[in-house]
């Protein structure tokens, strides 16, 4: 087989069409995202939130409404439940949001075993890309789109936030209305993710290239162009790898997520671990003994 033909034989079938598309279009949103979750040091909040729209989703399902609905209640809630526990008694934020995410994620599996058999367990958890619909790819494309839309308006006020909380309060911005309109992205997208790799990897997908491009880069512009590459590249890496080795697509995308940021952790040019030892061993060669 040529290399042409392994390239184009995959996209002959329409299911990894949409699988593809799907991947790269969740891959891009939760790229730009992880940027500034990294940057704020969110990762536990947004793998609160990935796990607790479940039984949103699930709701959803029962109630026949669109299931972004659900998930976007549920997970602005969940950051409600942890700030009211964090902030009304003696339980720190870290384990506010273990206990918060675990009992909706429970709740969650619950509603789901529980709900008619049209809603397959496995699919939601683990991500059924290689079964995205029309109407499902539609209804990804349009939150895609609302996120990507506010985070270009917003990316400044973000920014600014993200790096000085205090110095946003002090020109007239209200930090906290920037952490809700990040909160509410996260939920979104969190949608988004679900249906290409499930709730269990979500938070993967909303992390792992953020702080790959954090690797690489000491700059948070630099950083908002290297972190979608490279979760594209592992889009496409990881759909043709689970075609051709017929294992799960959504594992295989976060897979090679994993690996790139291995490989950045340690070969990458400035803070490498490797590099940084090969660097700091040339120094000492080349100073002069005295």
């Amino acid at each position: 087989m040529s290399a042409m033909e392994v390239v184009l034989e995959p996209l002959g079938y329409t299911f990894m069409l949409r699988a593809l598309l799907t991947a790269l279009v969740a891959g891009v949103v939760c790229a730009l995202l992880s940027c500034w979750l990294v940057l704020i040091g969110w990762s536990l909040m947004g793998d609160a939130v990935s796990h607790a729209v479940l039984p949103g989703v699930a709701l959803a399902y029962l109630a026949g409404v669109p299931f972004a609905v659900g998930a976007l209640v549920f997970g602005l809630g969940a950051v409600m439940a942890i700030g009211v526990i964090r902030d009304t008694s003696r339980i720190k934020e870290d384990a506010a949001i273990g206990i918060v995410f675990t009992t909706l994620f429970a709740l969650g599996l619950v509603l789901v075993s529980v709900a008619p058999s049209h809603i397959d367990l496995q699919h939601i958890i683990f991500g059924n890309l290689l079964g995205i619909s029309r109407d499902d790819l539609i209804q990804i494309l349009v939150l895609a789109l609302m996120v990507l839309a506010v985070l270009l308006l917003k990316r400044r006020d973000l920014t600014l936030y993200a790096f000085d909380p205090t110095h946003t309060y002090a020109i007239g911005l209200n930090p906290r209305q920037q952490g809700l309109v990040l909160l509410t992205l996260m939920a979104l997208t969190s949608v988004v993710a679900l249906q290409a790799v499930g709730v269990i990897l979500v938070v993967a997908m909303l992390i792992i290239p953020g702080a790959s491009a954090r690797l690489l880069t000491d700059r948070f512009t630099r950083m908002l162009l290297i972190a979608p590459v490279l979760s594209v590249l592992c889009a496409v890496a990881g759909v043709y790898l689970s075609y051709y080795t017929d294992t799960p697509t959504g594992a295989m995308i976060v897979l090679a997520q994993g690996v790139v940021f291995t490989a950045a952790y340690l070969v990458g040019p400035r803070h490498g671990v490797l590099s940084k030892a090969v660097a700091a061993r040339r120094r000492r060669t080349s100073s002069p003994l005295v």
